[in-house]
């Protein structure tokens, strides 16, 4: 694995190894993550990244949010509660940004408390496949003011996903087994 685009183009990340299987650990490969960015920097969704504030839920080994730091945007959050995934995304934060525009909540992304800080603007939701997680992640995160009026959600998974009540789909694509299903809050809201 390693950074598509941008500021720290062809930077290898740490390599998973056995993973996390109780975690359910699976990095988004490169052809995916390259395929996702030029969705994001096609034009039809705007500009999501350039100053973006992002959120990295279930973050795995922090690709998604490295990479959109690598490609402008200001900072990301990644929360995972995997230990294996916690090592990962701190020697990927040391390999590219540092500290100062990357940070690590261990915790689980179902269960976030009160966000102290600013809203987020881009939403990347990677969890375990088939479990419901996002669902829920999504819906404490919103409760929890994690998730700005005029966020864009990126979901991944191994089906299509149908948006909670409260969003609405903006766009959908399938790169071979992974589903991106992507996401805003609904002006209704």
């Amino acid at each position: 694995m390693r950074i598509i685009g941008g500021e720290w183009r062809g930077i290898a990340l740490a390599a998973v190894g056995k993973g996390d299987q109780g975690k359910h650990l699976r990095p988004t490969t490169d052809r995916v993550r390259e395929s996702l960015f030029n969705v994001l920097q096609g034009g039809k969704l705007g500009d999501p990244i350039s100053e973006a504030r992002v959120l990295d839920l279930f973050a795995g080994t922090g690709a998604l949010g490295l990479e959109a730091v690598s490609r402008g945007a200001t900072s990301v959050t990644f929360v995972d509660d995997g230990r294996v995934a916690g090592n990962l995304i701190r020697d990927n934060i040391r390999k590219t940004c540092g500290t100062q525009r990357a940070k690590l909540i261990k915790a689980d992304a179902t269960r976030l408390a009160q966000n102290p800080d600013a809203p987020y603007d881009l939403i990347f939701l990677d969890p375990p496949y088939g479990k419901s997680m996002g669902q829920k992640a999504l819906a404490i995160a919103v409760q929890n003011g994690w998730i700005s009026d005029d966020a864009l959600i990126v979901w991944e998974e191994n089906t299509p996903q149908v948006p909670p009540e409260g969003f609405a789909q903006v766009d959908q694509r399938k790169y071979g087994e992974t589903w991106m299903t992507f996401v805003e809050v609904s002006s209704s809201n």
